[in-house]
């Protein structure tokens, strides 16, 4: 497998270079980029960097290489402006000290504007510029993706509220494909380490990068494990490992698989996700004239829409029973590998990371989800 580094990385690593080049050092070709809680250094590739606005400002570019063949972000070109403001304030905290941006490209909060970027993101950043910032003054950061509005629209950004570029959400400074061997290999490694360091009758499996950002804002008690792709070995090592109860918590758009047999989720191995919510719109007998419309969006966001615009209450009612389904499917999955007696409970949440639908066996879990 091809190594590589999360974008969070290549974003400081422009930074850096950037205010190296505005505190007038000269322009090397790459960064010694320091990683929290890890003593490794990472040598990162930096393009080019120089004085604009009169030398007032600094430009620094670097171009991601996350190793992985079918990431979006690889080879986005990346852009830090920086500045330095003076500042009378004599205690700061590390935050105070640097101005994050969100430029053209970068995504931000529909709601408050707020740039999207993983707690992750904000350490590499200040534990790499924070030493370099002149004493007296404050750092102006900000970040540009050139193509990162385009890019956006191939994301389901939108539907978490998400909008105008890109956001930083990289939780870690290597990459790994969620549809890789090695990624399944760390969560089974992950699973192994929660179940003998601990006692452990309850586990949450997340799906994908916004529900792992979601449910740690929850305050929820259970071990929580990043799944990735590759839901159905997961589900049967967590068997195999005596859990009793694993609760799958995620998008409707990755969660929908589930119901249709889809264990390995990765949108280039399969996918029918229009065609299984068909199915299920069938067997709750939804009128035909609706069903026809279903067949004619292209996301499982759309088929929400459009089945909220006629009915919230019908809407609501199949989309419980897909959580049903995906708990159901899931279990038959397990015993065709080993014979368990572990319960799988299915909470699903919605465009507005409004958590909102269970199936059967999520009614003694739902609650804590919705409680914070």
């Amino acid at each position: 497998m091809k190594k590589g580094f999360s974008l969070p990385l290549w974003v400081t690593g422009a930074a850096k270079s950037a205010v190296k080049k505005l505190i007038g050092l000269p322009f090397e070709d790459y960064e010694l980029i320091t990683i929290p809680k890890d003593k490794n250094l990472i040598k990162i590739k930096v393009h080019s960097s120089g004085l604009i606005n009169r030398k007032s400002n600094a430009l620094g570019i670097s171009f991601v290489d996350s190793g992985l063949d079918l990431d979006l972000t690889q080879n986005l070109e990346i852009w830090t402006i920086v500045s330095l403001d003076k500042t009378d304030k004599k205690n700061h905290t590390s935050l105070d000290l640097i101005n994050i941006i969100p430029g053209y490209g970068v995504g931000i909060n529909k709601q408050t504007s707020e740039i999207c970027i993983s707690n992750f993101a904000k350490e590499v950043l200040i534990a790499n510029l924070l030493d370099i910032i002149p004493k007296g003054y404050k750092l102006n950061l900000e970040i540009i993706f050139p193509n990162g509005k385009f890019l956006a629209e191939r994301t389901s950004n939108k539907s978490f509220g998400i909008v105008e570029g890109l956001s930083i959400i990289g939780t870690s400074a290597e990459t790994f494909s969620s549809a890789s061997p090695d990624q399944l290999k760390i969560a089974k490694a992950e699973l192994k380490h929660i179940t003998s360091n601990e006692f452990c009758e309850t586990i949450i499996f997340v799906i994908g990068e916004n529900g792992l950002n979601l449910v740690n804002s929850l305050n929820i008690k259970f071990p929580i494990i990043k799944v990735g792709n590759w839901i159905g070995p997961l589900l049967v090592d967590a068997a195999v490992q005596k859990i009793k109860t694993v609760i799958l918590f995620g998008y409707h758009g990755k969660l929908i698989k589930l119901a249709g047999g889809i264990f390995h989720t990765h949108n280039h191995l399969a996918d029918a996700r229009i065609e299984i919510l068909i199915y299920l719109a069938v067997k709750e007998e939804v009128p035909i004239e609706i069903i026809k419309k279903l067949s004619q969006v292209y996301t499982v966001e759309d088929a929400l829409l459009l089945l909220e615009s006629f009915s919230l209450s019908m809407a609501d009612k199949l989309w419980n029973k897909l959580s049903d389904t995906v708990e159901k499917r899931s279990i038959e999955y397990v015993n065709r590998y080993t014979k368990t007696d572990m319960q799988v409970a299915a909470i699903i949440f919605d465009r507005n990371r409004k958590i909102r639908w269970s199936g059967i066996n999520s009614k003694d879990y739902i609650s804590t989800f919705k409680d914070f």
